[in-house]
């Protein structure tokens, strides 16, 4: 069995991924895929990481959380789907930087189900964007105890996928950047629930849709509906058309306001993050879900 765990992280998906599978549950059985909610594994999960610390879950235990979760029969693909898989909010910043415990997390979560072949997804963000998000579902304090100390020019992706890659051993690991799910989303979920190329997905748009004016929705419907047959590259130079176009005011932008942090600060950081990119999309053992465009601008 296929075993599928959809990292988030924090302030990237807002359960849009989760809905989006759920929305598709019909297709998805008959490729006999299920798509396990929240609710289901809440608890159970928690309270067997914290019974195995990172150690592989005995056959006896699996058997146990698979007749707990699932509810159709012998399934060939399962997909969870969590923002809690990376723990709370101020996990999100250590003393050692960014997301440093998503090797051991991501390790741990995978040895749930030791025998499958398991499969990691997450989309990473811009850390200028990413903090003040993060920041506004932080319960622990303000600014200064969710950065711990580090410098902001100190939160680099590159070294926190590269202790995923080698914390998960070989397994799948597949990446995107938040910033340009709503031009790939149709690739995101295809790649997430293993369905062919040629099988229908329902909100396969509906991220895009989000960011367009009533106009820019309308002028989508009319592009797309006057193509009997539309490669990936026709739908995304149409999308990014009506973003450039027809976006909704501020969909594109983020206003950034926290206590120090210049416009030359963040430019340094939105640069930082577009060189890590560049380096964790040819990084070995990443599969790397690329755009057409270029992620927003940040203010």
């Amino acid at each position: 069995m296929q075993t599928v765990f959809h990292l988030g992280v924090h302030a990237t998906d807002d359960d849009r991924l989760l809905k989006t599978l759920l929305n598709n549950r019909e297709t998805l059985m008959r490729y006999k895929t299920e798509v396990v909610t929240p609710n289901r594994h809440r608890g159970l999960f928690e309270e067997a990481l914290m019974s195995l610390k990172g150690g592989r879950a005995t056959p006896e235990m699996v058997q146990i959380m698979h007749d707990a979760v699932l509810q159709t029969e012998s399934p060939e693909r399962v997909i969870f789907s969590s923002q809690r898989f990376m723990g709370a909010p101020g996990r999100a910043v250590s003393h050692a930087g960014l997301y440093t415990q998503i090797g051991t997390r991501a390790s741990a979560i995978a040895n749930l189900f030791p025998d499958s072949r398991t499969e990691l997804f997450l989309a990473i963000r811009n850390p200028a964007t990413l903090i003040p998000d993060v920041l506004k579902i932080f319960s622990g304090g303000g600014l200064p105890v969710l950065m711990q100390g580090r410098h902001p020019l100190d939160l680099r992706w590159r070294e926190a996928i590269q202790r995923l890659v080698a914390a998960v051993q070989g397994r799948r690991v597949v990446v995107w950047c938040h910033e340009d799910a709503p031009m790939i989303w149709p690739e995101i979920v295809r790649t997430i629930s293993g369905l062919p190329s040629d099988a229908p997905i329902n909100d396969g748009l509906s991220y895009l849709r989000e960011l367009l004016t009533d106009e820019g929705k309308s002028r989508l419907k009319q592009e797309m509906a006057a193509r009997d047959q539309i490669t990936i590259a026709q739908r995304r130079e149409i999308s990014a058309e009506m973003l450039a176009g027809h976006a909704a005011p501020n969909a594109l932008d983020q206003e950034i306001d926290l206590p120090g942090w210049t416009q030359e600060l963040i430019d340094q950081m939105t640069a930082n993050y577009r060189a890590d990119v560049a380096e964790i999309a040819v990084l070995p053992g990443v599969e790397f879900i690329l755009p057409l465009a270029q992620p927003a601008a940040v203010h």
